[in-house]
């Protein structure tokens, strides 16, 4: 199948290696050339422009925010696009900005699903990730052979696109719960000389086993912050997206507050520019001295 692929960093990259070795026929475009290069040198084809990249039927994207979103999806590079053109958003996005997409899409005659991922680079090389889906049943149904390369399961999610980014915005928030919560205790746990180590070991052992705990658990627990996986501005990223559906919605978050407060003082300290979000334990452990 003639597919295109709009945005080649760490996930998308990912992604479209998994359509191309699926046996699809896969255009790409990205801000900066290199990535191309490297797609093209596996399989893909180059597209000019994301107005191009319209020319198929399915299209795929991995952008990094809001602002690139709204940027490339313009009512411009949407006009031209076949009937029946089907767009799937991958990025994590604002549901401000899923709304504007999806209207613009409406607009122009191209379905839209919002369908934000849960998993890193490796987990998409593998096809595991899970992929949320907000949009048309039908659209959904009509993409659904090729999310089933990419992931192991599309949690469907409702017939709007902001439903899927308001879910992925909240697993995110969960997260960052859980990091911070074992940066505290970690930190606790470290003054009174016992090994944060064995302290891990223990919760993931006994009631916190889930991925979050044991992959972050080992992270903090070490301090292993590079590579970054996800980085502290992303992450920073993610809890404004918290902030702005919260104001939305009339909600009173109590814990975000603080948090704010700890993404604010990771990205000062000049020592974890570019570090792992699980870095954010670093301001609860240097916060006696």
């Amino acid at each position: 199948m003639k597919l295109s692929f709009v945005g080649l960093g760490s996930m998308g990259n990912e992604m479209a290696k998994r359509l191309i070795d699926a046996g699809h026929d896969v255009g790409v475009w990205n801000r900066s050339p290199e990535p191309v290069a490297a797609m093209v040198a596996v399989g893909a084809r180059a597209v000019a422009t994301v107005k191009e990249a319209f020319d198929a039927p399915v299209v795929f994207s991995m952008l990094s925010n809001d602002a690139a979103a709204l940027d490339q999806f313009s009512a411009e590079n949407l006009a031209g696009a076949g009937t029946g053109t089907i767009h799937v958003n991958m990025s994590s996005l604002s549901v401000a900005a899923a709304d504007e997409l999806e209207a613009r899409h409406k607009a122009a005659g191209v379905g839209y699903i919002a369908a934000p991922v849960l998993g890193r680079p490796p987990v998409a090389a593998a096809g595991q990730l899970n992929i949320l889906a907000g949009g048309a049943q039908s659209d959904i149904d009509t993409v659904q052979p090729l999310l089933d390369v990419l992931g192991k399961k599309t949690w469907v999610m409702g017939p709007t696109a902001r439903t899927a980014n308001l879910v992925k915005i909240c697993v995110n928030f969960n997260l960052i719960h859980a990091i911070e919560a074992l940066g505290e205790s970690v930190a606790l746990v470290e003054s009174g000389g016992v090994d944060a180590n064995l302290f891990v070991e223990l919760l993931t052992s006994s009631l916190f086993g889930g991925m979050a705990y044991t992959g972050y658990g080992a992270a903090i627990a070490n301090r292993t912050y590079r590579p970054a996986g996800f980085s502290v501005a992303l992450g920073s990223k993610d809890l404004s997206l918290v902030e702005a559906a919260a104001a939305e919605a009339g909600l009173h978050l109590p814990t975000v507050p603080a948090l704010r407060e700890v993404f604010n003082a990771t990205l000062a300290e000049a020592e974890l520019e570019g570090a792992d979000w699980a870095s954010i334990a670093e301001i609860s452990r240097n916060s006696g001295k």
